[in-house]
């Protein structure tokens, strides 16, 4: 069993899945390549001048993967809470994990499928740390927002759905910050 499954290769997710890695949680993430990345350019994200939103995913999922999380091209088509934890279905496969970061962008069917409460502009009703109102059920980017749908801000929910995870992991409040000397080889 992994311990946290992303669903969405695009900024949130793919911030989640290094997050994740990083700290040394199994991670798997799967990705249908259809990010709207694609049609991207990015010249407002911070200590980026500019980028393909192409070369954006390019680099991240490299990140991702030097980290140790696996990504897998495929749809997730369903996901069933189990009593410890949840399974995902794919077209080819099934896989478990103990937690859900869901960065599926406008599309929220999964949430709905699995019983996330909604908030009346119809998003996916997440707290601060993204949580929903499924336990170890995130949900990230756009799927949370009716609007302001930026890259970066997408990136920082990610992050902030997996900080949440290892402080309930580590039984006390995780703050994830690098010093030079803690830089791996890549």
């Amino acid at each position: 069993m992994a311990d946290v499954a992303v669903v969405g290769g695009g900024p949130a997710g793919l911030s989640a899945a290094q997050y994740a890695a990083k700290n040394d949680l199994e991670t798997i993430t799967f990705d249908t390549d259809e990010s709207w990345m694609h049609k991207a350019h990015l010249f407002n994200y911070p200590a980026v001048r500019s980028i393909s939103g192409e070369e954006f995913l390019t680099i991240a999922r490299g990140q991702a993967r030097d980290r140790g999380a696996k990504l897998y091209e495929t749809e997730v088509t369903a996901i069933e809470q189990t009593d410890d934890g949840f399974v995902l279905t794919t077209d080819d496969d099934e896989y478990t994990a103990e937690y859900v970061v869901l960065a599926t962008g406008g599309d929220r069917s999964l949430a709905e499928d699995l019983g996330c409460a909604f908030t009346d502009e119809d998003v996916v009703d997440v707290t601060v740390d993204m949580e929903t109102s499924v336990e170890n059920v995130y949900a990230t980017g756009a799927m949370g927002r009716a609007e302001k749908w930026q890259a970066v801000i997408a990136a920082g929910d990610g992050a902030a759905a997996i900080l949440d995870i290892l402080s309930k992991e580590k039984g006390e409040y995780y703050h994830d910050f690098d010093m030079p000397s803690d830089v791996p080889e890549l």
